[in-house]
């Protein structure tokens, strides 16, 4: 009896084809480009997913370095004098505090500043 692949490698072509739906002329319509550009797209995407990560957390620092900058403080001193008063708020919650809720953020650089400036203690 000769055994027929058809069904799985319709199945196959199928999956490919619908990973490339939306893209333009041979991109969505030949098999050989199809899967070339699928094989790009979700390259391009993981690097992305990756990259999306760095470029929020420097948008965060961007926003917290001006928000420090209007307060008359630099940024790094107030995330060490963070560090130093135990507050332990990440860049993103922090850049939200200081765009929707400045009085409150102006009471934790009051504090970052207080730790920042009191004399340390020699560590053994």
């Amino acid at each position: 009896m000769r055994i027929s692949y058809g069904k799985a490698s319709r199945k196959s072509k199928k999956r490919w084809f619908q990973a490339a739906k939306g893209n333009y002329s041979g991109r969505h319509r030949l098999l050989r480009t199809v899967k070339e550009t699928v094989i790009r797209a979700r390259a391009y995407a993981t690097r992305d997913r990756r990259a999306k990560k760095r470029d929020f957390r420097r948008l965060w620092i961007i926003r917290l370095s001006a928000a420090c900058m209007e307060r008359g403080l630099r940024y790094s001193t107030f995330i060490h004098g963070l560090k130093l008063a135990n507050i332990e708020l990440n860049r993103k919650s922090l850049s939200e505090l200081a765009i929707h809720e400045p009085a409150i953020f102006d009471e934790i650089a009051a504090l970052a500043t207080k730790a920042a400036a009191a004399p340390q203690k020699a560590a053994s």
